[in-house]
């Protein structure tokens, strides 16, 4: 009986290469069973199986020999097998999703707006800034300027982030971190997404602010207060510095409040 082919990781644990199970499941499940025996002789820890789409039948198998799902992706299954008779110690899968705002206001003193096509009866005809999640890999600041530019067409440029909101037990039961950052919007015309927008616009701010939604909601109008405080530089936001770091060797964005020009008044209040 043969091992399955896999390698080690740093915390004791072994994943199971992919690429090179078994093709027959009566094979798979003779092998993975004894491997299962042998790396718990050789005091291995976390077991990682990633199981590609076209291998699923070999879900019910692992399952059988105790495996348990850790996540999923349009490609693949990942289950784990915790082997020492003591508390888990795997890493639980991504616990939050991540939101974006774009605060955009044009030199007129008007707000780019948006009316989302699908939303809550309750949010029905509410004028709100462009919002959506980033990608995998996107850094905070590019994904506002992607979703502005997807959802309204504008071009901007960022310049900070004002505040960020973390609630929970949303989607999913998965918490959330949503990033509200001002813009500074580089063109005028709009092109409206129809899969998502019913209709985009540049609204008056006092318009905007006078929404009975936006009044009456502390929240969206806590946001509101922030951006135009900033507007007025009686508040500053976190600007990006891409910085390495020796821990993981990488090149990656830092956010935070530098007071580096004379003008600036930042009270913070």
């Amino acid at each position: 009986m043969k091992v399955l082919d896999a390698f080690d990781d740093e915390y004791g644990g072994v994943v199971v290469d992919s690429k090179n199970l078994p093709k027959n499941s009566d094979d798979f499940a003779s092998a993975l069973h004894f491997s299962l025996s042998h790396w718990k002789i050789t005091g291995k820890k976390g077991i990682w199986l990633k199981l590609p789409l076209e291998r699923s039948e070999l879900v019910p198998i692992a399952v059988k020999e105790g495996f348990q799902y850790h996540h999923a992706e349009p490609a693949y299954v990942m289950l784990t097998y915790w082997l020492p008779e003591e508390p888990c110690m795997l890493p639980a899968n991504a616990t939050h999703q991540v939101g974006v705002g774009g605060f955009v206001i044009n030199d007129k003193n008007e707000i780019l707006v948006v009316q989302e096509k699908f939303c809550a009866p309750s949010f029905f005809g509410l004028w709100k800034i462009p919002t959506g999640f980033i990608h995998e890999s996107e850094e905070i600041y590019t994904g506002a300027v992607r979703e502005v530019k997807e959802e309204t067409g504008i071009d901007t440029e960022f310049i900070e982030v004002v505040a960020f909101r973390h609630a929970h037990n949303l989607a999913f039961d998965k918490s959330d971190l949503f990033f509200v950052c001002m813009l500074k919007p580089l063109s005028t015309q709009i092109i409206v997404d129809d899969l998502e927008i019913q209709a985009a616009k540049w609204m008056p701010l006092l318009e905007f602010v006078k929404q009975p939604l936006i009044e009456g909601d502390s929240m969206f109008k806590k946001i509101i207060d922030i951006c135009i405080a900033r507007l007025g530089k009686r508040y500053c936001g976190l600007s990006k510095h891409q910085l390495v770091s020796k821990f993981d060797g990488r090149l990656s964005c830092l956010y935070y409040n530098v007071i580096d020009a004379a003008d600036v008044n930042c009270r913070g209040n």
